[in-house]
């Protein structure tokens, strides 16, 4: 078509990750034994009340969850960096598995303290919020899906477990003025993992969202409340 080119400066490449960005998530889990579990993961999106969460096979935190059929998602914001930071390459697994040897992971049995964060068990499910995030979503398990079926290295390595909802907690502090529930963008301050790398959001917003005029209300269904 006239005016547009037909022509790309882009050149191919082969990455191995396509991590281009999520929240950070903390996730809470319970082990055989009734001591916590807490480890970090940024395979995670949303839609409504529902979650699906991307995990390895061999991930304490999978087995866990499964077993338990329960998690909470916890969301750090950029400032608890640090306490992330300290999670990175431990696992909750003894042995740890080979894969993780690899990557230089090394056994932890007791996250909360190495990480210093606060574990406080869940309203509606066993599993561990840890107090410092500002946002605390328990969750149930729904459906847990093999990945990758079609790939003969990654088959039986990759999980993706749907999870919902089923209680969110929230600091007052990233609440919108006059509506209780609804968090406010300007105040609140995900950490983002983007290619293995931290960041934050700048201040402010880009522009005015055409999206950002539905009222939030809007996307709940008629008559819907959360499951127990």
């Amino acid at each position: 078509m006239d005016g547009i080119p037909c022509t790309s400066s882009h050149t191919e490449i082969d990455p191995a990750i396509l991590y281009f960005g999520t929240p950070v998530v903390l996730i809470g889990s319970t082990n055989e034994d009734g001591s916590y579990n807490l480890a970090p993961m940024s395979s995670a999106w949303w839609v409504g009340w529902r979650c699906m969460l991307g995990l390895a096979c061999d991930s304490k935190t999978t087995e866990n969850m499964i077993r338990t059929g329960e998690c909470v998602l916890n969301l750090p914001s950029a400032n608890l960096v640090g306490a992330v930071n300290r999670l990175a390459r431990t696992t909750g697994s003894d042995p740890t598995p080979a894969s993780k040897q690899m990557r230089g992971y090394r056994y932890e049995k007791d996250k909360f303290r190495i990480c210093e964060l606060t574990p406080l068990t869940g309203d509606t499910v066993a599993a561990p919020r840890a107090v410092e995030c500002p946002v605390q979503m328990e969750a149930k398990v729904a459906h847990v899906h093999g990945m990758a079926a079609d790939d003969d290295v990654w088959r039986g390595n990759l999980v993706a477990i749907e999870v919902r909802i089923t209680r969110v907690h929230a600091d007052p502090q990233i609440m919108m003025k006059g509506h209780p529930n609804r968090i406010d963008p300007d105040k609140w301050r995900p950490l983002i993992m983007c290619f293995q790398e931290f960041y934050g959001l700048a201040q402010g917003k880009l522009q005015r969202s055409e999206l950002g005029q539905i009222p939030e209300a809007y996307y709940r269904p008629p008559g819907w409340k959360p499951a127990p």
